[in-house]
């Protein structure tokens, strides 16, 4: 039996509390049996942008028209895109991997652990035992049951990034934000596109005003069909084909292409680690039970990041790790507060979002104004050639207390930023977004707008 005082499980966001308890004295064990670094540097966030990014500059190029700029594009360099993303993750994962290796009283346990009792989890060869454990074990893609789907090669957001050459078609399943992500790319890359969606809308999770507004411009590259579930695949000789059915009206549709790829959601990896031998419940989806302090229902274990499947970004998972240290070495403990965490989808055009949607506020008994501005009524917008696009927000009519930004138009994700940074307030009112000096022409200034055309809902 090894002996520790903190067990970390999982090398994503989980190294946060691993870094800061060696700092603080504590041996540490880390049991990650894939390459140092999680989700976000191998096969999430960062190796998805570093393919998005270029196909956003191709995506400009074919909307420059409008600006008098005719620009042709002579080819895509796919492997010279894939070679760049794979050699910023290598470098990035490869780093972290010699830091921890070379830290004293961190060890770190190369294969998949599970727990065989109380506090204990057995890793390959190794038996070890900690006095606090963070689960931070991560998730994998949900793969549908549908006919077939065992004998038909299929993409996930892992193995797409293995591809060597682009598929001159693709079908998605699922128009989430892994599907429309992956959908923005490989159209602008030249891939017929087509995503499959169960639901009667993309991205279900955003305001319907923005999910219509998104299917509207993205339908322009991609076809997409919502309300349609699939319920068969197989290959037929290179082809693969996909039987769909319509929700509403029961009609059949068979869709064929080069490739498929499997977008349909996520599901936690704790199940693996087999934590019910230590105490610690799953909810009826496999994600791990946590309290406000992100405690599980076993005393001195803690979780947070996918695994736990609250708000499933990398940002969140960084911020859980603070508050769930912080609630293990401190009397006084802190709420994991989610009211002000916003996400961001890197289509084309961008989508970006925090706090409540309107539904949610009235559902909760809010009394509320709503803003909307457009980027088309400013001078930048202007500049730009009209994109289409606006910010909507949502304010307590009574306090002017800021509830929720949803935006979708160009760099979103950056202008959400300031709708976040004012909830996060001493006020947590719009007042210091009303009231500041925004530059004059510039993007920023649509977030404004909004707050000066606040209408009750």
């Amino acid at each position: 039996m090894e002996e520790f005082d903190v067990l970390v499980v999982g090398s994503g966001s989980g190294m946060l509390v691993a870094s800061v308890a060696v700092e603080q004295g504590f041996k540490v064990a880390v049991v990650e049996h894939g390459k140092m670094g999680g989700t976000c540097i191998n096969v999430g966030c960062v190796p998805s942008k570093m393919l998005i990014y270029p196909a956003d500059v191709l995506a400009t190029l074919q909307d420059a028209g409008k600006l008098g700029v005719h620009a042709t594009m002579d080819s895509v360099d796919f492997n010279n895109i894939m070679t760049r993303m794979h050699t910023l993750v290598n470098h990035d994962s490869g780093h972290q991997a010699a830091a921890v290796q070379a830290t004293p009283n961190m060890m770190w346990f190369k294969e998949t652990g599970e727990f065989i009792s109380d506090y204990t989890m057995q890793v390959g060869a190794h038996t070890i035992t900690a006095k606090m454990i963070f689960i931070v074990s991560g998730a994998r893609t949900a793969i549908p049951l549908i006919k077939g789907i065992q004998t038909t090669p299929y993409l996930t957001s892992d193995t797409v990034l293995e591809l060597q050459t682009p598929p001159k078609s693709i079908l998605i399943i699922g128009g989430g934000y892994i599907g429309m992500e992956y959908g923005h790319f490989f159209s602008a890359i030249g891939t017929k596109t087509t995503v499959i969606q169960r639901p009667f809308r993309i991205l279900p999770e955003e305001e319907p005003e923005i999910s219509a507004l998104l299917k509207q411009q993205i339908e322009k590259r991609i076809e997409i069909y919502t309300g349609y579930e699939a319920f068969e695949v197989r290959q037929e000789g290179t082809q693969k084909v996909l039987m769909a059915r319509n929700r509403q009206d029961g009609s059949q549709r068979e869709f064929t292409a080069d490739a498929l790829m499997i977008a349909t959601g996520r599901v936690s990896n704790a199940d693996l680690l087999k934590p019910e031998k230590t105490g610690v419940k799953l909810d009826e989806h496999g994600f791990i039970k946590v309290n406000q302090y992100l405690e599980t229902s076993k005393k001195r274990i803690y979780a947070f990041g996918d695994a736990i499947g609250k708000y499933m970004f990398k940002h969140v998972a960084n911020y859980e790790a603070g508050i769930a240290w912080h609630n293990a070495v401190h009397d006084h403990k802190v709420e994991m507060n989610y009211s002000a965490a916003p996400h961001a989808v890197f289509t084309h055009p961008q989508v970006a979002s925090v706090g409540l949607k309107e539904e949610e506020a009235k559902q909760q008994k809010y009394k509320i104004l709503v803003g909307r501005a457009y980027y088309r009524d400013t001078a930048m917008g202007a500049a730009m050639g009209y994109p289409e696009g606006f910010v909507k927000v949502i304010v307590e009519a009574e306090t002017g207390k800021l509830l929720g930004g949803h935006i979708i138009g160009p760099e979103a994700s950056i202008l959400i930023q300031e709708i976040t940074n004012a909830m996060v307030s001493e006020t947590g009112s719009f007042a210091s977004i009303a009231q500041a000096m925004h530059i004059h022409p510039a993007l920023s200034e649509v977030v404004q707008n909004a707050f000066g055309n606040l209408q009750p809902a």
